[in-house]
């Protein structure tokens, strides 16, 4: 059964954002990223199968290709990172598009592995233009993903479905989503990042007027802003300045994919600059 409950999850969230303080949600493609945003004192984690992609070199829209079945992608994931990580809950990326994904059935299983919750993803959010209109048309649109959070917050897990417009947000809440996470598009920087996306100013004017739609509808739904031009802790100090109603931050690339790339790539130079003595 989940580790954590839905109401003792959201009670602390909401108190740290009372308090005026940012909650941070985070993705974890490995078990070893997991367990390092946890000791970084990260509030909620995420398992999706983009993770497992992202950290095998590929961009984040490799989660959207077939390149495998992404709800067994996520509960193979799971059976590495739950047993490492102890002290924060962790939300499982949900493909509600899937013909064949039954919620009465994988719900309680997510539930029984100690998935505290779910995000929908991947999402058609993401997708635009023709693709997107068909998908919409034959019964593979984002209704499905907003179905998906209603059955979830029916088994009581805790719902941090992505948004994509003022639409999406107050159907999420109307849904009974927990956490609107407003996303702006792929992660801009990095080696395998997004080259465009909006301007932090362009992208917080989107955020404020997601937030507003869901708080519409439902004035308890926390926000979170996520993607696009917010890659470092200096962009979300910008966006949560410009806008109200935002209480926080959900980092993939920004917490799991950059630092790794920094790091091991400025660690490998210092061995690879190394000299010895000769003669």
């Amino acid at each position: 059964m989940p580790r954590f409950r839905r109401t003792e999850v959201l009670e602390r969230l909401r108190a740290k954002a009372a308090r005026g303080e940012v909650v941070v949600g985070g993705g974890a493609g490995t078990g070893l990223s997991a367990k390092c945003q946890e000791n970084g004192g990260v509030d909620l984690l995420t398992v999706f199968n983009s993770g497992r992609y992202r950290m095998a070199g590929r961009g984040s829209l490799a989660g959207l290709l077939a390149y495998g079945n992404a709800n067994e992608v996520v509960v193979g994931m799971g059976r590495e990172i739950l047993p490492v990580v102890t002290r924060t809950p962790v939300l499982a990326g949900v493909n509600g598009t899937d013909p064949f994904f039954d919620p009465e059935v994988f719900l309680p299983e997510l539930a029984r592995m100690g998935f505290c919750g779910v995000q929908n993803f991947p999402t058609v959010g993401l997708i635009d233009g023709n693709f997107r209109a068909n998908l919409e048309a034959t019964g593979m649109g984002f209704d499905l993903e907003v179905s998906l959070i209603a059955a979830a917050a029916a088994h009581d897990l805790l719902t941090a479905p992505y948004v994509f417009s003022a639409q999406d947000a107050a159907a999420m809440a109307e849904a009974g989503a927990d956490i609107v996470v407003c996303h702006l598009g792929l992660t801009v920087g990095g080696t395998i990042g997004a080259v465009s996306s909006p301007g932090l100013d362009e992208g917080a004017a989107l955020l404020q007027e997601w937030a507003d739609a869901a708080h519409a509808v439902r004035d308890d739904v926390l926000v979170l802003c996520h993607g696009g031009p917010i890659a470092e802790p200096e962009d979300v100090r910008h966006v949560l300045a410009a806008t109200t109603g935002v209480h926080g931050f959900y980092g993939a690339s920004s917490l799991e994919r950059m630092p790794v790339e920094d790091a091991i790539t400025a660690q490998t130079r210092r061995f690879t600059g190394l000299t010895r003595p000769v003669g």
